[in-house]
């Protein structure tokens, strides 16, 4: 456990935090001092675990129960979660939908599923938190992307347009709520071992197109989404955080 609590009296409402990149960003909060709004859509077994994990460390931790993708469930999580813990100060949106289809036999009501999670639900998401941020004059939205944005990927293209608008999301918000003191910022995981199903849980072994030769975890993206809301980064804003391993340099 670490002896600094910088995010000490700060609520962190973090989306698809059940497992994976979430569960860590949850934890790692947590462990900043902040008490913990675990956002999931259906995986109540796995989001109870990390909030019993953050509650035996001593932190404060909640499950909240809704679909992004729905704006009345948005609401009612939001004030549901301001009830319980208080206003939001920091927003994780870190669900998404990871299926690979290739783009023929795509169906609309496909494109449309992973849309409503990347962007339909940020924007439901953002909107819920920002009355909240901008009376206290301050708040943190951190959105994950993905290394698809940057490259493409075959199967891929719902994935990709839809990180791809995160990123412009990110930087529109920044430049708009810049002066009322709330900061938006893009991280952008390359490839991470994570726990996944399907076609998507055999990794290739190889590592060589990554300079540090090896996959990332998630506690890394974890710290640096814990660094982004901390004081130290008061003046990051607008930006899309590439952790990849130098897979991609910019």
């Amino acid at each position: 456990m670490s002896a600094t609590k910088e995010l000490t009296g700060k609520v962190a409402l973090v989306t698809g935090a059940a497992k994976n990149l979430g569960r860590a960003i949850a934890l790692e909060l947590a462990v900043a001092g902040a008490k913990v709004a675990i956002n999931t859509r259906a995986s109540r077994a796995e989001a109870d675990a990390v909030a019993q994990e953050i509650r035996a460390a001593g932190g404060t931790a909640s499950v909240f129960l809704a679909d992004i993708a729905d704006a009345d469930a948005v609401q009612g999580m939001h004030a549901a979660v301001a009830a319980e813990l208080g206003a939001v100060d920091i927003l994780v949106l870190n669900a998404s939908v990871r299926r690979e289809i290739p783009f023929m036999e795509m169906s609309f009501d496909e494109w449309r599923q992973v849309m409503g999670i990347s962007l339909d639900g940020s924007f439901h998401c953002i909107q819920a938190v920002l009355p909240g941020m901008l009376k206290a004059g301050h708040g943190n939205v951190i959105s994950l992307g993905g290394d698809t944005a940057l490259n493409g990927a075959v199967g891929k293209v719902h994935s990709s347009a839809g990180k791809s608008g995160l990123a412009g999301m990110t930087r529109a918000l920044a430049r708009e709520f810049g002066p009322q003191g709330i900061r938006f910022n893009c991280v952008s995981p390359g490839h991470f071992n994570t726990v996944r199903v399907g076609k998507r849980a055999e990794r290739p072994a190889a590592t060589g197109h990554i300079p540090l030769s090896r996959y990332g975890e998630p506690n890394e993206i974890a710290a640096t989404v814990r660094f982004l809301c901390s004081p130290g980064a008061g003046f990051i804003t607008g930006q899309t955080i590439h952790v990849n391993g130098g897979q991609w340099m910019f």
